[in-house]
C-alpha cells in the first residue's frame, strides 16, 4: 500500500510539473531553424508560421536561416540543442525522410534525435509531360513507357531530390525503365520539358501552375492520395489506377529530442488553431495543402516515409554520398 501511495504521489508531482513546464513556456525568445535559404517555400512557411505563433505564445519568434549540405547542417544545428522548446526546426523531407538513405554519414538520426511536433503541410508532386508525349492519363501514360523502355527520359533538380526519387519510385511500381537527366535545379529541368528536350518529369505543384496553363505541358497526376487543392482538376496517382502511390514535399515543425511533451503539446495545439484563420489561405497560395494532427501521428508519417525512400534508393541502387 505505502509503494502504490509513493507511486501515486510521483504520478501527480509529474503531471503537476508538465503543466508547470507548459504554463511558463516558452520563458523567451523561441528560435525557428530553416535548413535552408531565404525565400523558398520552408522558408516561406516558416515565417508565415512565426507571424502567428508569436502572439499566442507572448514572446518573439526569430527565424534562423541555416542552409547547407541538402539540409543538413541546420538540421544538426536543432538536434544539438537544449531540449527546451526555445528551439525548433521548420523540417522536411530531405534532411529527414531521403537523408538516412543517400547519406553514409548523417551526423543524426532523425528518429532518435528529433521529437515530431505537428505536421504543417504537404507539397504534392506533380506528373508532367511534354504534348508530344501521346498519353492522356496515367494508364495511357504507363502503357507507352512499358512498350519503349529506356526511350523515355525524365528530368529532376538533382539526384536524390524529390523529383529525382518520385521518378524512381515510379519505377519501382511500374516496372518501367527510364532515363535520369539532372539538373542543377528545377528550373532548368522545366525549361527543357517546355521544349520537349525531355518527355517528363514530377515537380513540385507551384511549379506546376504556370506551364499547365500555357499548355507547354500536359498534367497527367498527382503523387498525394488526395487530390491537391492547388490543381483539384488532376487525379491522383492512386485514383488513377497505381494504387498506394505517395510521395510528397512535407514542412513541419519538429524540436530536439528531449523536448518536454507539455511544450510539443501546446505548440502542437497553437498551430492547428492557425490553420482555421488565414494561415491556411497563405499556405494555398504558395501551392501546400495544409496537414495537422497529433505529433504521433507525424511520428508515424515520419517513419514510414523514411522506410519509403530507403526501398526506393535500394531499388534505385543510388550509391551514398
Amino acid at each position: 500500500m505505502k509503494m502504490l501511495l509513493e507511486r501515486f504521489v510521483l504520478l501527480v508531482l509529474a503531471a503537476a510539473s508538465a503543466a508547470a513546464t507548459a504554463q511558463n513556456y516558452p520563458a523567451r525568445s523561441v528560435r525557428v531553424v530553416v535548413a535552408y535559404p531565404a525565400g523558398g517555400s520552408i522558408d516561406t512557411t516558416a515565417r508565415l508560421t512565426a507571424q502567428r505563433l508569436a502572439p499566442a505564445l507572448g514572446q518573439q519568434i526569430i527565424v534562423d536561416n541555416r542552409s547547407g549540405a541538402a539540409g543538413i547542417i541546420g538540421t544538426e544545428n536543432v538536434v544539438r540543442a537544449a531540449p527546451d522548446g526555445h528551439t525548433l526546426l521548420m523540417a522536411s523531407a530531405a534532411a529527414v525522410s531521403s537523408a538516412p538513405s543517400m547519406y553514409a554519414k548523417l551526423p543524426y538520426d532523425p528518429l532518435r534525435d528529433l521529437a515530431p511536433i505537428v505536421l504543417v503541410a504537404n507539397q504534392p508532386n506533380v506528373l508532367l509531360a511534354h504534348p508530344s508525349v501521346p498519353s492522356r492519363n496515367l494508364k495511357e501514360f504507363i502503357a507507352l513507357v512499358k512498350a519503349n523502355p529506356g526511350k523515355f527520359n525524365y528530368g529532376s533538380s538533382g539526384i536524390g531530390a524529390t523529383q529525382h526519387m518520385t521518378s524512381e519510385l515510379f519505377a519501382m511500381m511500374t516496372g518501367t525503365s527510364i532515363v535520369h537527366v539532372p539538373y542543377r535545379g528545377g528550373a532548368p529541368a522545366m525549361i527543357d520539358l517546355t521544349t520537349g528536350q525531355i518527355d517528363f518529369m514530377f515537380t513540385p505543384a507551384p511549379n506546376a501552375i504556370t506551364p499547365l496553363k500555357s499548355g507547354r505541358v500536359r498534367g497527367i497526376a498527382v503523387t498525394s492520395l488526395k487530390r491537391s487543392g492547388v490543381l483539384p482538376e488532376l487525379p491522383t496517382m492512386d485514383q488513377s489506377g497505381l494504387k498506394g502511390f505517395e510521395l510528397l514535399g512535407w514542412i513541419g515543425l519538429m524540436g530536439p529530442a528531449g523536448t518536454p511533451p507539455a511544450v510539443i503539446t501546446r505548440l502542437n495545439g497553437e498551430v492547428q488553431k492557425m490553420f482555421s484563420g488565414d494561415l491556411k489561405d497563405k499556405l494555398f497560395e504558395l501551392g501546400l495543402d495544409v496537414a495537422g494532427g497529433s505529433p504521433e501521428e507525424f511520428a508515424g508519417f515520419i517513419r514510414r516515409d523514411i522506410e519509403k525512400y530507403a526501398k526506393i534508393v535500394k531499388a534505385a541502387k543510388i550509391p551514398p554520398q
